[in-house]
């Protein structure tokens, strides 16, 4: 067993030792935090399932797949190969369909390919902004417009330059 799979038991057993130590009362303050997050939990579900529905459908209604379709053509111009096209658009609503998506890209183009390669830099390099946006944001009166837009667009452009080192080196 590798000491690195003992590091985290080691360190509940010391933070209950400490907590021990200074006679607090763990399960109580346990409990409270959790009376705390509860109201947290509450606020965010809304958000959440409505991001979590409103992507399935996106993937199921095949509007993902019209929408690669379309936009292959300036995805080859800005250097993203179209076998990535619907994981580029998959990852700013989904981290599980993203990652069905790249373990099937992986088992049908080879993990050393150019195109697993790109698939790979691309799941790495972007993040699930709506369900991030969703999880942050939730119960903000604020416009959400120009931080989401800033974040997908973001998410591109680290793809174009990830797909972009992958085909110089």
């Amino acid at each position: 067993m590798k000491w690195t799979a003992l590091l985290l038991p080691a360190l509940f057993l010391a933070l209950f030792g400490y907590a021990l130590f200074k006679k607090v009362r763990l399960y109580d303050c346990f409990t409270e935090g959790v009376k705390g997050a509860l109201p947290l939990v509450c606020s965010l579900f809304p958000y959440l399932a409505a991001i979590l529905m409103l992507s399935e459908l996106f993937e199921q209604s095949g509007l993902s797949a019209a929408i690669t379709q379309a936009l292959s053509p300036v995805f080859s111009f800005l250097g993203i190969p179209k076998e990535i096209g619907g994981l580029v658009l998959l990852k700013p609503f989904s981290g599980s369909g993203s990652t069905a998506l790249l373990s099937e890209l992986f088992t049908t183009y080879g993990a050393d390919s150019y195109i697993a390669r790109c698939a790979a830099v691309a799941y790495g390099s972007s993040e699930t902004v709506f369900y991030i946006s969703a999880v942050y944001f939730a119960g903000s009166k604020k416009n959400l417009a120009k931080p989401i837009a800033i974040a997908l667009f973001a998410n591109l452009l680290s793809v174009i330059l990830g797909c972009f080192l992958c085909r110089i080196m």
